[in-house]
Formats: C-alpha cells, sequence, structure tokens
C-alpha cells in the first residue's frame, strides 16, 4: 500500500497540469475568468512514528496532545485529543508545535484511514488562541504565532484521509478555524460556536475569514464575524456549519461517538480511492467546472491505473511490487487524462 499511496504525490502533480490544461482550454472563450487552482499538499514527508504516539486509551495525563492509535473494530482510526484542562484548550506554541508533529506523521503513515480531532476537556473543544501567552509577547512574536497557526491549521486539511471534528464544546476563534479545516464536523446540541475576533479589533487570522464563506456562503459567514455572534449546534446544523447535531449525553462526548460511527463507516471502503477522492473534491471546489472535471477525469485515471497496478479492492492489500515494477503509466501523455 505503501507505494500505491506514495504515488498520489505524483498524482497531485498531474492534477495540477490537468488544471492549468483546462484553464488554458477556457481562456478563449468570451466572459470566462481564468480559474486560480490552488496547490495541493506538499507528497508525504518521512513519518515522525514517535510523535507522541499512544495506543488505545493509554496517555500520559501531562500531554497537551493525546494522540491514539484505535484497535480492534476501529483500526485504522486515530485521534487527536486536545488536553489543556487549565487553559480550556487554548493554542499555544506548546501546543501548535505538537499538533504539527502529529499531523507530519500522520500524513505518511498507511495505517491511517481517518483521523478524528476531539477535546479530552468536557465541556470545551478550543476556546481559540492563549491571550495570555500571546499578552507576553513581542509584536514581532504575535505575527510569527499566528503564521505558525495559520500553517498547521492548513496541515490538518491538508491530510490525505478524511478528518471529523467531534465539537462536544465551545469552539471559538481558532478553535472553530480548527474544526473548519476538517472535512466533516460533528457537534452537540449544547455546543457554542463563533469566529469572536472582531470583538478584540482583530479579524480571524488562521483561515476562518476563508474557510467560512466556503462552508456556509458568503453573506451569513460575513454576518457571523462581523456581529462575532455564537451559535450552537442546532443553530449550526441549520447554516451548514456543521453536518450533524446530536443530544449531549451524561458522558459529555456524544459528538464524539457519533463521529466514530461515521469512521467506522469509512473503514471497508478503498484506501487508495477514498483519498484520490478527497484530493478530487479539494481540487475541484477551487476552480470553475470546466477545470473541476478535468481534475476529475484525471484522478479517476489515475485511481484505475492504481488500482488495477496494485489489484486493489476494500478487502485486499495493496501489491506493492506490482507497482513500484510496472511504473510507465508515468510517461503516459497527460493529454490522455485531460481529453
Amino acid at each position: 500500500m505503501a507505494a500505491a499511496l506514495g504515488g498520489l504525490g505524483l498524482l497531485q502533480g498531474r492534477v495540477r497540469l490537468a488544471a492549468a490544461a483546462a484553464a488554458t482550454s477556457s481562456l478563449g472563450r468570451p466572459g470566462r475568468r481564468p480559474p486560480v487552482p490552488r496547490g495541493a499538499a506538499a507528497a508525504a514527508a518521512a513519518a515522525l512514528l514517535s510523535a507522541g504516539r499512544s495506543y488505545g486509551s493509554e496517555a500520559k495525563e501531562e500531554e497537551e496532545l493525546r494522540v491514539r492509535y484505535l484497535d480492534d473494530e476501529h483500526k485504522g482510526i486515530v485521534v487527536l485529543g486536545l488536553n489543556r484542562s487549565q487553559a480550556k484548550n487554548a493554542l499555544n506554541k506548546n501546543l501548535l508545535k505538537m499538533m504539527s508533529k502529529a499531523v507530519d506523521a500522520l500524513k505518511s503513515d498507511k495505517k491511517v484511514r481517518t483521523v478524528i480531532f476531539r477535546s479530552e476537556v468536557p465541556g470545551i473543544f478550543c476556546a481559540g488562541a492563549d491571550l495570555k501567552e500571546r499578552a507576553k509577547m513581542h509584536s514581532s512574536e504575535v505575527s510569527s504565532f499566528v503564521s505558525k497557526a495559520r500553517a498547521t491549521i492548513n496541515e490538518m486539511a491538508n491530510l490525505p484521509v478524511p478528518t471529523i471534528a467531534a465539537i462536544d464544546g465551545t469552539a471559538l476563534g481558532g478553535g472553530l478555524e480548527l474544526a473548519l479545516a476538517c472535512d466533516i464536523r460533528v457537534a452537540a446540541s449544547s455546543a457554542k460556536m463563533g469566529l469572536v475576533e472582531t470583538k478584540l479589533a482583530i479579524i480571524p487570522g488562521a483561515g476562518g475569514t476563508q474557510r467560512l464563506p466556503r462552508t456556509i456562503g458568503v453573506s451569513l459567514a460575513k454576518e457571523l464575524i462581523f456581529s462575532a455572534r455564537i451559535v450552537d449546534g442546532e443553530e449550526a446544523k441549520s447554516i451548514g456549519l456543521i453536518s450533524h447535531v446530536v443530544e449531549q449525553n451524561e458522558a459529555g462526548d456524544a459528538a464524539y461517538r457519533r463521529a466514530l460511527a461515521l469512521a467506522r463507516e469509512f473503514l471497508p471502503q478503498g484506501p487508495v480511492a477514498m483519498r484520490v477522492a478527497k484530493l478530487a473534491i479539494n481540487q475541484g471546489m477551487e476552480v470553475d467546472l470546466v477545470t473541476g472535471l478535468a481534475i476529475e477525469e484525471a484522478c479517476y485515471a489515475q485511481e484505475k491505473i492504481l488500482s488495477y497496478r496494485s489489484n486493489l479492492s476494500p478487502f485486499f492489500e495493496v501489491n506493492s511490487l506490482n507497482i513500484m515494477t510496472n511504473t510507465s503509466w508515468v510517461s503516459e501523455p497527460w493529454s490522455l487524462l485531460v481529453s
């Protein structure tokens, strides 16, 4: 499987070429504005398997980020749990460093099928940036910190596997921006969510001004950001901010349990197909329909080749040898994938 998933790096390059080719062919059409395709995530780096890795339910109490690789019927699901109870999971330098390290390990781990982001602290998802730490920073450090937060959340968004945010408590500012970077959001009806930065005379700086409009629409996103309004789980569901809303349970983990059920639905599906589908959707949403269809065609052709070369099905491992020794498809004319 490693070789097959590694081939996705080449596919990402081909997707960019597909977008460029489709854009070029559409430039001469009256009234059409050239699309601006976005770059895909960089090819996976070497796995950092020691990135705070723990198994089952074991984790050190002092860890600000708990990384769990689930077992048995949940094998393939990884849970990242925010665990700064004394600071309501506020994002500080150390937590961002741990998150970045964990994501770097996950993006190249072929055994990972779905990632769930949750809180280990009852009643809170993430309160945003750690303002106490920020108050002690020099102005130049603040800029660097915001850039690091934005980069870390972008890395999360670019994970090649499905990601789910389980919001069992308050998600404000950077906390909601973190959730917006996930593919799917599930929240308890009692959870509170909002981009409240304008109350502090600043704006969302970790992707909120871009991901919120793409999620709920431009006009409504402006309304929520301008007013710094906080919505509960029910309203969040009604405006499309989250995909599922559930009544909170006594344990305070109803959203996490729903996220886990969703993740289990993903496990039987073809691993390469899941990654290629995410790539096609993410890239296609940033361009016009014509370019998006070219991206889909390129992804479909490459996924088909990867599957054929490796005898892949949802229930069989990839035959790495076939992938490694049959790479003639790399030199196939690009026109075959976009014509």
